[in-house]
């Protein structure tokens, strides 16, 4: 739950910040953190790859290959599924919500808590990063959803006021439900190695997907991309293990 804890607190400094209006931040500082962030999305995968890529070269290949080809059938699987739609309606709900603010009929409190719910929800990190944590603990990835969380809450909050903080609530809900749903899957059916290092390796495979988002590169739909996580491991029971 460390991941989640830093989420929270990483929303709460920027709502703060946006609450008190001390905390407008400058685009020459924005392009720095966009930097950082792409870096630390770089050096999180690599990380993931380096300590669940191992063995002789075949082996390296084939567990490679077989995150390759869980990303390949999960965006099928994802596409049929129109999760990337789903995410899309629900940005595009909170965003009429940030757009509707001041007007008539505008709830400042009700609408911020819906906007900012969905939107530091439904990022893919927040399914990546807690089920992270909960596999090994790994926090860093949450940490990544903070700062970028943080930036968007200094917004949120001078519009909405305190129910952009208050949406901190479901979140840590969401994403504690998360964590210990992984930490009960890493001891079941994610208990043998090699299933644990495919999901491992997949997730690091997708942070780099994430890096390209975040530069604004490529689009690329990583909701639909998130099945790729349950298909990595159906694989490598039938390859690998």
């Amino acid at each position: 739950m460390i991941g989640t804890i830093i989420n929270a607190a990483g929303i709460g400094v920027g709502c703060l910040a946006g609450l008190t209006r001390r905390g407008q931040i400058s685009p020459a500082r924005q392009n720095l953190l966009k930097a950082g962030l792409v870096l630390g999305c770089y050096l999180t995968g690599g990380r993931l790859l380096w300590n669940h890529v191992n063995g002789s070269f075949g082996s390296c290949l084939a567990q490679v290959g077989v995150a390759l080809l869980a990303l390949i059938l999960g965006r099928l699987l994802g596409r049929l599924l129109h999760l990337q739609k789903l995410s899309n309606r629900l940005g595009q709900l909170a965003r009429a919500r940030f757009e509707r603010a001041g007007q008539p009929g505008f709830s400042r409190f009700n609408d911020g808590f819906l906007a900012c719910a969905i939107l530091y929800s439904v990022s893919p990190l927040a399914i990546l990063g807690s089920l992270q944590d909960g596999l090994q603990g790994n926090w860093h990835l949450l940490a990544l959803k903070s700062v970028m969380d943080g930036l968007a809450a200094v917004a949120f909050a001078s519009a909405f006021g305190a129910g952009a903080l208050l949406a901190l609530v479901p979140v840590v809900a969401w994403q504690g439900f998360l964590t210990l749903g992984a930490q009960w899957l890493g001891h079941s059916w994610l208990a043998a190695p090699q299933l644990a290092a495919s999901f491992h390796v997949t997730t690091g495979l997708f942070m780099f997907s994430v890096g390209l988002v975040i530069l604004e590169v490529e689009k690329v739909e990583l909701a639909d991309y998130l099945p790729a996580l349950a298909v990595a491991p159906l694989l490598a029971r039938w390859w690998l293990v």
